[in-house]
């Protein structure tokens, strides 16, 4: 741990929508640190068709009134946030290409051709007499 970067950490929900940590900076003896600026922390969840997907952001306020207030918008963004990297990850995984050379036993070889698997003693294939 860095005794630099400790923070005291707050928690407030209204049990509904989500939760607002409030993370207050402390120097290493505990007593608060006002050389650095309390942070806000929103938590929520969203429903998908592969279950709860846990959202966590900043949120950019002055007070825990403040936070509450702009919590939805932050919810927002982080929605949007995680669309754009589901929507790139599935780009990424459509653009893959698979290599003949990477496919299991060895590649594209016939049975009888001398490939891993792929028809000789001991395979389990059936070859022609």
């Amino acid at each position: 741990m860095d005794p630099a970067s400790l923070y005291r950490e707050d928690t407030y929900t209204d049990r509904r929508i989500g939760t607002i940590r409030i993370l207050t900076p402390v120097t290493r003896d505990g007593g608060t640190d006002p050389g650095r600026p309390v942070l806000y922390v929103g938590e929520t969840q969203l429903l998908t068709t592969g279950g709860l997907l846990p959202l966590v952001f900043e949120i950019e306020a002055t007070s825990l009134g403040d936070a509450a207030d702009k919590f939805a918008d932050g919810a927002e963004m982080a929605i949007e946030r995680t669309r754009r990297e589901i929507e790139q990850m599935r780009r990424e995984q459509a653009s893959q290409i698979i290599v003949p050379d990477s496919m299991p036993g060895g590649g594209l070889r016939g049975p009888g051709l001398g490939g891993p698997g792929m028809g000789g003693p001991g395979s389990g294939l059936i070859r022609p007499r």
